[in-house]
């Protein structure tokens, strides 16, 4: 190594650091960092600012709207790169980073990569107090920006140039470890970027990074083979985790070897195509008939890569008391969950390992009868469900147009409210890993800037695939400004909002615990004397993009149809019903807090009910 320096300020070196930055995927060396989104301001526009102009060829900064949907689009991004790649979020000190917060704790939750490289206040505090600065009267090393602890993988704040040559190395392999993938925060007081320091050469050579597995350890590995090898009943969980793994064909393999079946969790869905005869549908409170019955008949389960939340457990009621779980995952925290056994290491190792060691192991073929039964009855389901004119307009039916009509490698984006449930319920995966359900964090306005970065990714590699935005009214009233970027930047999209005047999944949350509709429709606000629809095309439409309102989903296929063949951003419109629109079949218990004591009476009726199911929840933690 030589001793040769180059001298450059903090935010010059944190630049070209990430410039410089790359990796190997499936053989192709391309760079690891995208790119950036960044809304400039006093706190990051001077410094940081002047080195990004310098690298605006190779890595390109898209101008948000919203900090917050700047981070949702990164996270949508390193989603579809299934988190191989990463692009890096900028704010301003202050508010525009407090808008990062949300985002981060997205990214956290669903264990994705997301640089954040935010403004900070003078480290010499000698103008103290700043524009925006939060001050702490009996700490004044802390602000705003330790906020942002809690939820990230790594955070640091650089005090001194020369930390970037230690904290830069140390985030990259943060946003690049299969175990402890997440957010990673760097806060860059505006004087200390701009401060520069005698950095190596060295550190700015051309790197080529790979994605680490870990193998699962032999004792482990057998302690499940024996499991599984006397397994009547056995099932398997296909995580999130598998497809980040790359390791679909590998269980897919394991799966038919073994005549197993399988069942999705939400951010497993698309590991399985909807025809392959061992998928049995997803699994939990939005899930299936089928795959709930397998779930709950089952007397091993096998979760691969899933972090196993409530709504895929059914709040730990999904599956028999006596059933033995199986964990194999890259995370020793996931892994050992609710006393299972666990496997730790990565998926595509963990189950090559399991097949060698399994050998000539087959599940008896009644189950796997008995699962494949219960398919076709959820599929039978579906097709009615999502049937139109089967009852008023439904998020169901409206899915059912679009899986009708779009690309096997268009890919679907869905975040929170009804629509999540709904999609895992109802959507038919043609082809892997094209379905993006944000239920880690469940977090509204994700879906429209979420939509905007998974776009940007898609068109690096399969820019004739489509990006498909399923929306509700509340989503989009909450955060719609990338439709603006996605026209700016020229990345279409097709979103359809579907709305059902308000928080309609919530409302009918209120009313299954026995409430009346309170502040959740619009309809049911006391506070709104007098209300009103919205006119989402025309709001749409003045944000530059193709815009329709349809009224039946017939007009739905023939406006999805247009926006298929347009080559800008198009937003189509629908009302669905509130009440009588939703998929009634599918669901596990899930557990709400509820009043034990309260003067209405269907809301003790409801309690009591809610209650009684909890006899079937697993005690282990």
């Amino acid at each position: 190594m030589s001793g040769e320096t180059i001298r450059l300020t903090t935010a010059q070196a944190i630049i070209r650091y990430l410039n410089a930055q790359f990796i190997d995927i499936d053989g192709a060396r391309v760079r690891l960092c995208g790119g950036g989104f960044g809304i400039f301001g006093h706190g990051n526009v001077t410094c940081l600012g002047e080195a990004l102009y310098d690298h605006r060829d190779t890595l390109p900064l898209y101008r948000g709207q919203n900090e917050q949907g700047m981070g949702f689009a990164a996270a949508a991004y390193a989603k579809y790169h299934l988190r191989r790649r990463f692009m890096f979020c900028t704010a301003s000190a202050g508010p525009g980073t407090a808008n990062l917060l949300t985002a981060s704790a997205l990214a956290h939750a669903n264990r994705l990569p997301l640089l954040m490289l935010c403004g900070d206040t003078f480290l010499t505090r000698l103008p103290d107090p700043v524009l925006q600065q939060i001050e702490d009267f009996n700490d004044p090393t802390l602000g705003l920006n330790d906020a942002f602890r809690p939820v990230t993988r790594y955070w640091d704040r650089i005090t001194h140039p020369a930390q970037v040559i230690q904290s830069l190395p140390a985030a990259i392999a943060t946003l690049l470890d299969p175990a402890d993938c997440g957010p990673a925060f760097i806060a860059l007081p505006q004087d200390v970027q701009g401060w520069a320091y005698d950095f190596p050469v060295e550190l700015f050579k051309d790197r080529t990074h790979r994605t680490r597995r870990q193998r699962p350890d032999a004792d482990e590995i057998t302690d499940a083979v024996e499991l599984l090898s006397a397994a009547k009943r056995p099932v398997i969980i296909a995580g999130g985790g598998v497809q980040y793994s790359g390791a679909v064909s590998e269980m897919t393999a394991f799966a038919e070897t073994h005549g197993i079946p399988v069942i999705e969790t939400i951010a497993g869905r698309a590991n399985f195509t909807d025809e392959h005869p061992l998928n049995i549908g997803p699994v939990g409170v939005t899930g299936s008939d089928s795959a709930n019955a397998v779930a709950e008949a089952a007397d091993v389960v096998l979760s691969v890569g899933s972090r196993l939340q409530d709504f895929t457990t059914g709040s730990w009621t999904a599956f028999a008391k006596d059933a033995r779980i199986i964990s194999l995952n890259a995370a020793r925290h996931d892994a050992g969950k609710h006393m299972s056994l666990p496997v730790v290491g990565d998926a595509k190792l963990g189950i090559e390992a399991l097949g060698q060691a399994m050998r000539d192991y087959k599940a008896p073929s009644d189950w796997l009868e008995f699962a494949q039964s219960e398919r076709k009855k959820w599929q039978a389901y579906v097709a009615e469900n999502t049937r139109p004119g089967n009852r008023p307009n439904s998020y169901a039916q409206a899915i059912g147009v679009v899986n009708a009509l779009c690309d096997k490698r268009d890919r679907v984006v869905a975040a929170a409210g009804g629509l999540p449930a709904e999609v895992t319920a109802n959507w038919r995966t043609l082809d892997i890993g094209t379905v993006d359900v944000e239920f880690g964090f469940s977090c509204m306005g994700y879906e429209i800037a979420g939509g905007w970065g998974a776009r940007i990714a898609q068109s690096e590699n399969e820019p004739d695939a489509d990006t498909i935005v399923f929306c509700g009214d509340g989503s989009y009233l909450l955060m719609n400004s990338d439709i603006y970027s996605s026209v700016l930047t020229r990345k279409k999209l097709i979103v359809l909002v579907l709305d059902n005047g308000g928080f309609a999944v919530i409302n009918k949350l209120q009313n299954n615990t026995g409430n009346e509709s309170f502040n959740n429709l619009f309809s049911d606000t006391p506070t709104i004397p007098d209300a009103f629809a919205v006119d989402f095309a025309a709001h749409a439409a003045s944000m530059g993009a193709n815009a329709v309102k349809v009224d039946t989903p017939d007009q739905l296929a023939d406006a999805f149809k247009a926006a298929k063949a347009a080559d800008k951003t198009s937003v189509i419109v629908m009302n669905v019903d509130a009440y009588d629109g939703w998929t009634t079949e599918g669901h596990t218990w899930w557990e709400v807090g509820t009043p034990e004591v309260s003067e209405h009476a269907s809301v003790r009726e409801k309690h009591a009910e809610i209650e009684a199911e909890r006899a079937k929840q697993r005690r282990g933690v």
